[in-house]
């Protein structure tokens, strides 16, 4: 459970929906059901609507969250200026050419240079970025600027590893396949810094 005493103006967990979205959505959800050739007013489907408008809403809050703001919210003077890795942050999306999830994890790394974040806070921007209608690629650098700029560190490393549904599921149909994209800036395009990055997020604990 989130501490309550941790929310930024950017970022609130949000359970309470849109009202008039809210309508406007679940009457839309209605109609595709109805021209997939269901019957709305089955047991099963009546409030299927409601419950997928609450769901796609909830899977796009990121458009209301400032990502930016989160990592502002606890950024700290230190001198600190060894590389600083979290990995393995769990990740959700849905790609925006069929709206199907896609889904792995996100592995973060940044020199500070004067400044550290809480380190919360990153798996937060991850979050912000993920729940959109997106693309793996276009993520991936999302993350990385917006920490390179909010921290202004000697250098950023985000690499995600991702299974899409819309290959699995549609498609070639491929069930093994993932997908790797990668962004670097400052000290992480030097080959020496990138690939002691690479063996941290790939080592694993004993």
């Amino acid at each position: 459970m989130g501490d309550p005493s941790d929310d930024t103006k950017g970022f609130e967990r949000k359970d309470a929906y849109n009202p008039a979205n809210l309508e406007a959505i679940e009457s839309a959800f209605v109609s595709m059901i109805r021209h997939l050739g269901e019957d709305t007013q089955r047991e099963g489907l009546v409030k299927t609507p409601n419950r997928a408008a609450k769901a796609i809403q909830f899977l796009t809050q990121g458009y209301e969250q400032d990502a930016t703001a989160i990592l502002q919210s606890a950024l700290f003077e230190e001198e600190h200026q060894q590389m600083v890795v979290v990995k393995d942050i769990e990740m959700y999306s849905l790609c925006e050419h069929h709206m199907l999830p896609f889904f792995g994890k996100a592995h973060i790394g940044y020199i500070p240079n004067g400044k550290i974040v809480g380190l919360s806070k990153l798996p937060r921007v991850v979050d912000v970025f993920a729940r959109r209608l997106q693309v793996q690629e276009r993520l991936t650098y999302q993350i990385r600027d917006c920490i390179q700029e909010a921290l202004q560190p000697l250098g950023v490393a985000v690499v995600i590893e991702a299974q899409h549904m819309c290959m699995q599921m549609r498609g070639v149909q491929k069930q093994n396949s993932v997908t790797t994209t990668s962004a670097f800036t400052g000290e992480f395009l030097k080959d020496s810094t990138r690939k002691e990055f690479i063996s941290l997020i790939t080592a694993k604990l004993s």
